[in-house]
């Protein structure tokens, strides 16, 4: 299994959480929403632009800057 962060995914791709890099500041609201370690998060699609990029997080579907994706650390 390789490690990357969560904004290198492509759409179709999904991957499991290992954790949010310290002193983000988005870090305690994104744990809100459901970013801890073992969740599986789901690339659905991206704007035609690249940002944001939408989310399936269990079985919530959000959109993210994919400045605050780098912060997302994932397991393939």
């Amino acid at each position: 299994m390789s490690e990357t962060t969560l904004d290198t995914l492509r759409p179709g791709e999904a991957a499991h959480i290992i954790g949010l890099t310290p002193g983000h500041p988005l870090r305690r609201r994104l744990m809100e929403l459901g970013f801890i370690r073992g969740a599986k998060v789901s690339v659905l699609r991206t704007a035609p632009m690249g940002d944001p990029v939408e989310l399936r997080l269990g079985g919530t579907e959000l959109a993210l800057r994919r400045a605050d994706l780098q912060s997302v650390r994932v397991r393939l």
